[in-house]
């Protein structure tokens, strides 16, 4: 039997090439398994490392992190091809301790990050928005490319989104746009940018904002999107209501001013990273990600890897599971293992436990007749 494992990352565990690596470890140990790995990303933090797990050159940057500070990220380049991602250049993981700064914040690591890869001369930048920890609008992408903010007295302004109510004007004159460069949006975020399932309002909360600090960046949000509208880009308004616009705190706002185009991360992962390719020949798909429930079947990557595979059979492992067995065909899947299964402890920022637990299923996994929906071995639970 053949087995191609191809999952994402279990977030705050294992990367999705560990997470391969111990899933095949266990497939190894059943007779008769070959597999093969293919980590892969659906447009959020990973990316890269998916990226480069599938045979992109991978090259450091140096960036100024989500509060500023100095620090280093990482980029991928291949064929022609650059990845960039927000998550390990300005992303939640940057802040110092981990404190949540939703008005400090900014995006200007990221800009920094795809100034350095457009050295590179791509045809195509893939930007990732996952894991971002501002809500600024993508000022501080669009700053780092030498677009300038100032209020109605022409002061200069911080990108952040403290600043955001105070824009005036924007001058792009001197802006290092990126031209014949293909920019790709890759997220599964479809949120606007504005309004009551806007980036502020949706996912503000998640980087710490108050109540009050979510309506008080709603506004500025407006508020930029009428300085960028009279500082001559009349399609501000229309890029602002604009499906995944809200992505990362605004920076898919800021990508389509650039001329990007925002697509499914999942579906253009699985193209860049060449799954079709990879599946060719499987007798089984092992694929999976930390958590897997109800939205699971709403465009996330397990799902949309299982529609791809088929009639292929798709096994699923995540380190928790909340979708019932009767759910599971309806997703794509015809097993889930879920690690929670398994034992009483908490798997989540318990890296040697997940990677146990993941070598046990594969070996499960490699003991079973292909396809065979809803069967699993018995589950022994550990403390």
């Amino acid at each position: 039997m053949r087995v191609l494992v191809a999952p994402d990352k279990f977030k705050g565990s294992l990367s999705a090439a560990e997470v391969a690596d111990r899933l095949a470890e266990g497939l190894a140990a059943a007779a008769g398994v070959d597999s093969d790995r293919l980590p892969l990303a659906d447009g959020g933090d990973g990316s890269v490392d998916a990226a480069v797990a599938a045979g992109f050159a991978p090259h450091p940057v140096t960036v100024a992190g989500a509060a500023g500070t100095p620090g280093y990220g990482r980029i991928a380049v291949g064929d022609g091809t650059a990845v960039v991602e927000v998550a390990n250049t300005c992303g939640l993981t940057t802040l110092p301790n981990g404190r949540a700064l939703p008005l400090d914040a900014s995006s200007l690591g990221f800009g920094q990050a795809i100034a350095q890869a457009l050295r590179f001369r791509p045809h195509r930048l893939v930007l990732a928005l996952g894991g971002s920890a501002s809500t600024d609008g993508g000022m501080g992408l669009l700053a780092a490319l030498g677009f300038t903010f100032a209020d109605a007295n022409g002061i200069r302004l911080r990108a952040c989104g403290r600043s955001l109510g105070r824009v005036h004007t924007v001058d792009s004159s001197r802006a290092a746009k990126p031209t014949g460069v293909e920019i790709v949006v890759a997220g599964d975020v479809t949120n606007p940018l504005l309004g009551p399932d806007g980036a502020a309002a949706v996912y503000g909360p998640q980087k710490g904002a108050t109540a009050a600090e979510v309506r008080f960046l709603d506004a500025g949000l407006n508020n930029l999107v009428r300085a960028f509208a009279r500082s001559g880009y009349p399609d501000a308004m229309a890029f602002a209501a604009a499906a995944g616009a809200g992505g990362a705190g605004g920076v898919g706002f800021a990508a389509l001013l650039l001329g990007g185009t925002i697509v499914s991360g999942a579906e253009y992962f699985l193209d860049l990273l060449e799954f079709d390719r990879h599946l060719s020949g499987a007798d089984l798909v092992v694929t999976g990600e930390g958590s897997i429930d109800e939205q699971t079947a709403n465009g996330k990557l397990p799902a949309v890897l299982a529609r791809r595979s088929h009639p292929v059979p798709v096994v699923a492992v995540a380190g928790r599971s909340t979708l019932s067995p009767d759910r599971w065909g309806a997703a794509g899947f015809t097993t889930i293992y879920s690690l929670g299964d398994y034992t009483d402890r908490d798997t989540a920022g318990d890296p040697e436990l997940t990677r146990q637990l993941l070598t046990r299923i594969g070996r499960q996994i490699g003991r079973l007749p292909a396809g065979t929906p809803g069967t699993r071995p018995p589950v022994t639970r550990t403390g």
